[in-house]
């Protein structure tokens, strides 16, 4: 037999499940009329604009007029279309039909959304936005179609598209309208971008992946990441104990039918090597800060791994493929979120911006696996006896042990990370409770009880917070963060020698640790505990300046403005105020006004220092502390009497860039 007769009889390796279950149709409607057809699309239409009625009632008009728009845009299609079909007769069919591969994932999805919102109401708040956008993506979706075709299938399509979406982004109220955009985009890219596969003319790209990855990108590109709630998505993804589990089991259903299981295990295995071997050789874990889960993949990759790039119309037939896809998201993952981290751009974004370019190479990915070198390695030459579904349920039970080994080893850093996130969206009795749960089941854990007296002194409850720590301390010794939380507990005692000591001793432990070097520099400034020594006052916040630390920052500035401790330079004093200034912090923008308004250290400008007074003055307003409530009565002040020296064009020109303004993620 000859080499090329050899290659054509060789099996063609194919996935655990090759094909997709075929649904049966329900229901069949055929030769309606377009006035009993578009009633339907008419129907969600209306219901859209009710539902823009109840965000009227929530006092939110720029969501009240993005359901109203999209409402209106549906009303006017299915206008212009029926009279297209009046002009031009013809009749629609219909196919009620439930694919199972739609319901399972939104089940699973649902279940997310259920458990999740438990812990994070806002999730329930905006259920009707999600149903909202539910409605239109029926809407949408039954006049594109009708609108090239006669038949369309009606089912649970719509439900996975909407629900993953949500999971990953969901844009403020100003901007809801382009949650519309972005659906709308999803449905498009799946009508109107196909190719051939296995003999069949199917969409290219997987319907809520390719949005997410596109408006991702263009936030990005346009320095507009902000308009979205993509980051306190996936801190808050984190908030109800046991999540990964969850994740997991509902999960199984997908994995078991359609034979995707390979492609979650190679992508989490993936992530998670890599995680130990960065750990191994740098003593830190690659995934920062602590709200990504530390030692663990955080919990919005976790998520994607099982809901989102494992579509399996839209990626490998073969299982070689699928492990590979599997790998090359992980690897994508792990990539991005170096390179946005890098960038000071929020790494949220990290796990949406590969999945089209992946769907883009799955053909490729099959010809590949495919060929005479890769073909020895297909896991399918394994078993070949084997029922598609004993195949799924063998990749599935491989997964099962690689979770349950992971789960034990990353226990640790995710209850750490669950209450870090907590923390971080300021619910701190939660976090409170949390940690005190975790002292309770693992008493001999240094971490749990040194975070909850950091958590503790946060909530200004010091004295609780001096037993957890020292018992901290008797567990480990030597970790910085503690000294530092003991000697805060020190100074609102008004035990300044200890507290002087035990900042020091924070320092000693770590050489880089900006927060005591603050605290040790403001009692060298008032001479408590230490003696009065403006130098190295100054010399300490220098430090911790130049580590990044805002409060350093400021008072640096304020320094170098009086002269004390280091020689007075009011550019120095302009050059720290900026950096914190530029982060948000109000005291800085209140001093670089002030700073701007009489030109010292810098070109004067009323212009600019109008735009730091109002930006000033609109942090101030909430904050009850007198020091805040007195700066803020000045700013106003301020703002008043710089306004009569200039003219309407100028303090247009200061509002819109106090407008346009935007606090850096990190120092420039």
């Amino acid at each position: 037999m000859s080499q090329r007769k050899q290659r054509a009889a060789r099996p063609v390796p194919a996935v655990a499940s090759s094909k997709l279950p075929v649904s049966p149709t329900f229901a069949s409607f055929t030769n309606l009329s377009p006035r009993r057809a578009l009633a339907l699309p008419l129907t969600f239409g209306l219901l859209l604009a009710g539902l823009g009625l109840h965000s009227s009632g929530q006092h939110d008009p720029p969501v009240m007029w993005a359901l109203w728009g999209a409402a209106g845009a549906l009303l006017g299609w299915t206008a212009l279309l029926l009279i297209s079909t009046l002009r031009h007769p013809k009749s629609f069919s219909l196919d009620l039909a439930f694919r199972q591969q739609h319901y399972v994932q939104a089940v699973a999805q649902l279940s997310v959304y259920v458990y999740w919102g438990w812990y994070w109401r806002q999730v329930y708040d905006s259920a009707y936005l999600i149903a909202a956008q539910l409605v239109f993506a029926y809407a949408f979706d039954m006049l594109l179609t009708w609108s090239r075709r006669n038949h369309y299938t009606l089912g649970f399509g719509p439900f996975p598209i909407i629900f993953s979406i949500n999971l990953f982004m969901w844009f403020k109220p100003n901007w809801f309208y382009l949650q519309f955009v972005m659906v709308a985009v999803g449905f498009l890219v799946k009508e109107f971008i196909r190719w051939n596969k296995d003999g069949r003319r199917v969409h290219i790209f997987n319907p809520s992946s390719f949005p997410l990855g596109l408006f991702a990108l263009v936030l990005i590109l346009t320095g507009t990441t902000h308009l979205t709630w993509g980051p306190e998505i996936a801190i808050t993804q984190v908030f109800p104990p046991h999540i990964y589990t969850l994740i997991f089991l509902v999960s199984l259903p997908a994995q078991l039918l359609f034979g995707v299981a390979s492609m979650t295990m190679a992508a989490v295995a993936t992530t998670y090597m890599f995680i130990l071997a960065h750990f191994a050789a740098t003593g830190s874990h690659f995934f920062s800060p602590a709200t990504l889960g530390g030692g663990a993949v955080p919990i919005a990759a976790f998520l994607g791994m099982h809901l989102l790039f494992n579509d399996p119309s839209t990626s490998p037939r073969t299982e070689l493929g699928r492990i590979l896809f599997g790998v090359l998201y992980g690897l994508a993952v792990i990539t991005l979120f170096g390179l946005l981290e890098r960038a000071g751009i929020p790494t949220h974004y990290d796990k949406l911006l590969a999945v089209p370019i992946l769907n883009l190479l799955i053909q490729g990915i099959d010809a590949g696996v495919r060929s005479t070198a890769l073909s020895h390695f297909d896991p399918a030459r394994l078993g070949t006896k084997l029922t598609p579904r004993l195949r799924n349920l063998g990749y599935v039970m491989v997964w099962t042990i690689i979770f349950v080994v992971m789960q034990f080893q990353t226990e640790t850093e995710v209850a750490l990370a669950r209450g870090v996130s907590l923390l971080s969206q300021d619910q701190l009795e939660d976090s409170i409770t949390h940690y005190r749960s975790l002292t309770r089941s693992d008493p001999d854990r240094a971490e749990f009880h040194n975070e909850l007296g950091y958590v503790l002194l946060r909530a200004g409850r010091a004295s609780e917070a001096l037993k957890p720590l020292k018992r901290a301390l008797e567990l480990n010794p030597d970790v910085a963060q503690t000294h530092n939380s003991l000697g805060a507990v020190h100074a609102q005692a008004n035990q300044w020698i200890e507290a002087a000591e035990a900042f020091q001793r924070s320092i000693a432990l770590k050489s880089d640790y900006a927060e005591p070097r603050f605290n040790l520099a403001q009692l060298y400034g008032v001479g408590r505990g230490v003696e009065k020594n403006d130098a190295e006052a100054a010399r300490l916040y220098q430090a911790a300046a130049e580590h990044g630390h805002v409060g350093a920052q400021v008072n640096l500035g304020r320094m170098y403005r009086d002269g004390r401790g280091v020689a007075q330079n009011d550019a120095e004093a302009v050059h720290w105020y900026r950096k914190a200034a530029n982060r948000g912090h109000p005291f800085a923008q209140f001093n670089l006004a002030l700073m701007y308004q009489s030109g010292n250290g810098v070109t004067q400008s009323n212009v600019t220092a109008h735009m730091w007074y109002v930006l000033a003055a609109d942090r101030l307003a909430g904050d009850k502390r007198e020091v805040a409530m007195e700066a803020h009565m000045r700013a106003i002040e301020s703002l008043g009497r710089i306004e009569q020296g200039m003219g309407p064009a100028e303090i247009t020109e200061a509002r819109r860039l106090a407008q346009e303004w935007k606090p850096l993620a990190q120092e420039p």
